[in-house]
């Protein structure tokens, strides 16, 4: 770090040094300060406009695009979480959510969803409270399935191009925990009534992280790929006549 500052250092002296030179120059052939004096508050008055221009409106441009481009890349890996792990985990966890029918009505997206009604339904899944009951669901599989799927959700983690995601970084630290805290656990056939409170606490932070995601993922296919968007309404979890046959 030291000597990349005292790089700059010398770089602008050098600079500087140059500048000074060419004006010395331009005297000594035109013997006009008058000119010089005129150009040189002339550039310096037009430096606040250039700063003005590259950093708050060029810069603002290509950030916003670069921002565009990485949120693309983080939704094909978002995608690739549910192709392999994330719609699964969905079907399994809702047998278990006492009021999975309720939520599943309001999960059931239709092709013609506007931006404003994609919106909406997070805002409500957001504040929405679920209860579990894990008897209801098979939790022996469940644990099979995270086990299984351990490296994958790692790899994920090592992505660094999550940083700039932090719901999707904190549903994937929340599945890793559950899948840690289930395989930890010998014999979940006879596990005491704490232990089930706490894992159903688990699968519950989990749940709702994964359905706010799955839904603002559907938002995203719907907006920039309509046919991606098309098969994901055709395998939705929570919509009982879903068919990924066309009929």
């Amino acid at each position: 770090m030291k000597k990349f500052f005292n790089w700059q250092i010398v770089f602008s002296f050098c600079l500087g040094f140059l500048s000074v030179s060419l004006y010395f120059i331009h005297y000594k052939i035109f013997h006009d300060l008058h000119h010089i004096f005129i150009y040189l508050l002339g550039d310096v008055a037009f430096v606040p406009v250039e700063v003005l221009l590259v950093t708050l409106i060029i810069h603002q441009l290509l950030s916003r695009r670069e921002k565009r481009e990485k949120l693309k890349k983080l939704n094909m890996i978002i995608g690739v979480f549910f192709s392999e792990a994330g719609t699964e985990l969905l079907k399994s966890f809702s047998k278990c959510d006492i009021e999975a029918k309720e939520v599943s009505q309001k999960l059931i997206v239709k092709n013609s969803w506007s931006d404003r009604e994609f919106i909406s339904i997070i805002k409500q899944l957001a504040r929405h409270e679920y209860n579990f009951d894990i008897s209801r669901g098979k939790i022996t599989n469940l644990r099979l399935f995270l086990i299984k799927k351990r490296d994958f959700f790692l790899s994920l983690l090592a992505n660094p191009n999550l940083l700039d995601h932090d719901t999707f970084t904190s549903l994937l630290w929340a599945v890793f925990h559950l899948t840690d805290e289930l395989h930890h656990r010998g014999n979940l056939d006879n596990i005491s009534e704490k232990d089930i409170i706490h894992i159903s606490v688990d699968i519950k932070r989990v749940y709702g992280l994964l359905i706010l995601e799955w839904v603002s993922y559907m938002r995203h296919l719907k907006k920039d790929y309509p046919y991606l968007f098309s098969l994901a309404l055709r395998t939705n979890p929570f919509d009982p006549r879903a068919s990924v046959e066309i009929k």
